[in-house]
C-alpha cells in the first residue's frame, strides 16, 4: 500500500512540474520586442534631454556672465581664468549634446 502512495506522489509532482513549465512557457515574452520598446522609448526622451542640456548651457552661462563681470568690475585679476571656466562649461554641455546625438545617430 505504501508503494502505490509513493508512486502517486510522484506523478502528482510531476504533473505539478510539467503544469508549472508549461504555464511559465506561456507567460514568456519576446525579449526583442521589450529591447526594442525601451530603445523607442529613450530616443523620444532625447529630444527633450538635449533642450534640456542646451537650456542648463544657457543659464550656466548667465549666471557665469554675471560673476565675470563682477569680477571684471572689483578689478580683481583672475578674470581671464574665471571666464574660461564658465565658458568651458558651457561649450562643454553644449558639445556633449551635440556629439551624443551624431554618436548614436539619434
Amino acid at each position: 500500500m505504501k508503494k502505490v502512495i509513493d508512486k502517486r506522489k510522484w506523478m502528482y509532482a510531476a504533473a505539478g512540474i510539467l503544469l508549472l513549465l508549461i504555464s511559465v512557457t506561456a507567460m514568456a515574452q519576446d525579449g526583442n520586442a521589450g529591447i526594442n520598446e525601451a530603445n523607442t522609448k529613450v530616443r523620444s526622451y532625447f529630444a527633450a534631454g538635449t533642450n534640456l542640456m542646451y537650456a542648463v548651457g544657457a543659464i550656466v552661462g548667465l549666471i557665469g556672465a554675471v560673476k565675470v563681470y563682477q569680477k571684471w568690475n572689483s578689478g580683481d585679476h583672475d578674470t581671464g581664468k574665471v571666464a574660461a571656466a564658465w565658458f568651458g562649461s558651457c561649450v562643454f554641455l553644449v558639445i556633449v549634446a551635440t556629439v551624443i546625438r551624431s554618436f548614436f545617430g539619434v
